[in-house]
């Protein structure tokens, strides 16, 4: 299998200013150090609790956040991290599907508005971005008529679909997912599941899957990372980390999930610096 995405090293700050003049006094450091190999048409899930830096992981992939430190190649091309412009790039190849299927869509746009800019804004014609957006929607399993329609007019889970729709739209390679399951109902969830596997199978996309949903996880990945605050507790295939954990962390973190064994209820990890 060929390298889709080749991360080392990966740390991102966040300044924290204070004083008079707003200076910088010290920074947040939401990832450190963390490094991943993601193959053509895998799925690597990061796994952890709110606030371990899996969605800044997400959106520091696709440069929305800086880097502060770190390697990035893309299909074996290198991105300069410290460049802003280079990202320009590797959206052409690597799109983002967003948690919030209500506030990641603009209320004042158009479903068809939403879909061609992309396109549009690389040059090419309205006409020919129309019929890529009829196209994708088909794809995800709307009507055609959706495209004059608004955002607020969908449900989550159609929303979440345009989401993806909008991703596909320059025909990534990659696609990092970010909760895109957390705010729908159970039986939506099935269903964006199984279209993120259609992309897979029929598309060849690679995912970078971004979940709480331990369960989840070991049911829909080939790999998985494990972070506590902001590092890579432990990295390997689902069943050796989901199922025999080495990590302390993954233990304690496999052991809080809930379940219908009323003889085993969950455990509430010990206040514990595990990153030590």
């Amino acid at each position: 299998m060929s390298e889709s995405l080749k991360v080392e090293n990966i740390s991102v700050y966040y300044p924290m200013r204070s004083g008079v003049f707003s200076r910088v006094s010290h920074y947040f450091k939401a990832v450190q150090d963390v490094s991943f190999t993601l193959e053509a048409g895998e799925i690597l899930a990061v796994i952890g609790e709110s606030g371990c830096g899996k969605s800044t992981l997400a959106q520091a992939l696709v440069g929305l956040l800086p880097w502060h430190s770190g390697s990035y190649s893309v299909f074996g091309k290198s991105v300069d991290v410290k460049n802003p412009k280079a990202f320009s790039e590797v959206r052409k190849s690597v799109q983002m599907v967003f948690q919030d299927p209500f506030s990641s869509l603009n209320p004042r746009q158009t479903v068809s508005q939403i879909l061609t800019f992309p396109l549009m804004a690389q040059g090419i014609s309205k006409k020919e971005a129309q019929k890529k957006a009829e196209q994708e929607l088909e794809w995800v399993g709307l009507p055609t008529d959706s495209l004059e329609r608004f955002p607020h007019e969908f449900s989550g889970g159609q929303r979440q679909r345009i989401g993806i729709a909008r991703a596909l739209m320059v025909d990534p390679k990659v696609i990092i997912a970010d909760e895109v399951t957390s705010a729908l109902d159970v039986s939506v969830q099935a269903q964006v599941l199984e279209l993120l596997q259609k992309l897979r199978k029929e598309l060849g996309i690679s995912l970078v899957f971004i979940s709480h949903d331990i369960l989840l996880v070991r049911s829909f990945a080939d790999k998985v990372i494990v972070m506590y605050k902001g590092k890579k507790m432990e990295e390997g295939n689902v069943q050796d980390v989901l199922v025999n954990p080495k990590h302390p962390y993954t233990q304690a973190l496999i052991a809080s999930v809930p379940t219908l064994d009323f003889d085993k209820p969950p455990k509430v990890p010990e206040m514990m610096d595990f990153s030590v």
